[in-house]
């Protein structure tokens, strides 16, 4: 038999128990009613949103359809699309006359680099035979001419010479004996080494200009008179129409230039009371520039227009040479007398033979070159 405690828990239980029932209950009832609530609001929003929206398309789809607003899009359209094709033209004709031009550009940088690699091909192997595509001293004298391309086929160097002369120092005592300045020789040599059409500069000394012409015809590789006619030439200083006709066998480059040179050192003669050099002592200067024979080169002179050709060893191929074949005499700390005499001796025997034929060359200058359209100054 239950006890009265047991009995006294069970109706506390049963109590609170139906307390909770109810609380419950009222809860859910309450919660209920909220949401419904909640629910009708939210509809009542999205309803009011959606109508909104709807009269904002309506009248925004109204104001498109009027004839006005319709007729300006469509201006807007059509100005926009002219706009875009505009650019694009503007673009593909941009593109189109920068391809041409890099096209253009690219043919003469082409063109540019195969003139260049030419050049540089053609100075290495003059370089490595001692002389320079540009260089007029040491180059044989046909090969001058062909480059400057002028109407007589006499190298311009010597005509800018002797014109020099004629107006401005055929009286200066001592033409062609005399040194001149080396430095003032030097800047000459260079700057017909550097152009053939080179003129000389106003107020240079006459004898620097004598020297330089010298100076040129010794540089050549082959004597004015050939090495071929050495000896006819030599054995026909006797007489002036075997001398005629054994210079006609001179190459024309040869002949037109020996009776350019003799001309000018007749009309030198000519003046030899005021600059002391008669044909004999221009003979004496000339002689060994113009006639020597083979192995009897006048070197002596090379060491006043020239250093020594430099032979490519394995070494030098390497770098660019720093030299130029043809530099004017090296500078020893000496300054030269501008009268001092050019000298002789240079070890070879003096050509006695050869002097004769030059002075009957300035001599008989006239008589003897009577088909070669004779040089006259005025």
């Amino acid at each position: 038999m239950p006890s009265a405690v047991t009995q006294q828990w069970q109706e506390k239980a049963t109590g609170f128990f139906s307390s909770s029932g109810v609380k419950l209950k009222e809860a859910s009832q309450t919660a209920g009613t909220f949401v419904g609530e909640v629910a009708k609001d939210a509809k009542g929003n999205v309803t009011d949103v959606a109508e909104r929206v709807g009269s904002m398309v309506k009248n925004r789809w109204a104001f498109l359809r009027q004839p006005a607003t319709r007729h300006a899009v469509q201006e807007s359209l059509i100005s926009a699309a002219a706009t875009t094709g505009t650019f694009l033209r503007k673009g593909i004709t941009g593109t189109k006359d920068r391809v041409v031009v890099g096209k253009t550009k690219v043919e003469e940088v082409a063109k540019k680099t195969a003139q260049k690699s030419k050049t540089i091909l053609t100075d290495i192997e003059r370089w490595q035979k001692g002389v320079a595509s540009t260089d007029v001293f040491g180059v044989p004298i046909e090969v001058t001419v062909q480059r400057q391309q002028a109407i007589k086929p006499i190298p311009l160097i010597l005509v800018r010479c002797a014109d020099y002369l004629i107006l401005s120092g055929i009286n200066s005592q001592y033409l062609f004996k005399a040194e001149g300045d080396k430095k003032v020789i030097e800047q000459l040599v260079s700057a017909y080494n550097q152009d053939l059409n080179a003129s000389i500069p106003e107020g240079v000394n006459p004898i620097d200009v004598a020297a330089l012409a010298k100076y040129y015809i010794a540089s050549l590789p082959e004597p004015l008179t050939t090495f071929e006619l050495y000896d006819e030439i030599k054995s026909a200083r006797s007489s002036i129409h075997a001398m005629r006709n054994v210079l006609k066998m001179l190459p024309s480059v040869n002949y037109m230039t020996l009776e350019f040179i003799t001309a000018l050192l007749l009309r030198v003669s000519q003046k030899s009371v005021l600059n002391k050099m008669d044909a004999r002592s221009l003979a004496m200067e000339m002689a060994p520039v113009i006639m020597w024979q083979k192995d009897r080169k006048p070197e002596s002179y090379r060491k006043y227009w020239s250093h020594p050709p430099k032979s490519p060893s394995k070494g030098s191929m390497d770098s660019t040479p720093t030299y130029s074949a043809w530099d004017m005499l090296e500078d020893d700390g000496e300054d030269m007398d501008a009268s001092s005499h050019i000298p002789l001796d240079d070890g070879i025997p003096v050509d006695f033979g050869a002097i004769e034929v030059i002075q009957c060359l300035i001599e008989q200058h006239n008589p003897i070159f009577t088909d070669a359209n004779e040089t006259v100054w005025r």
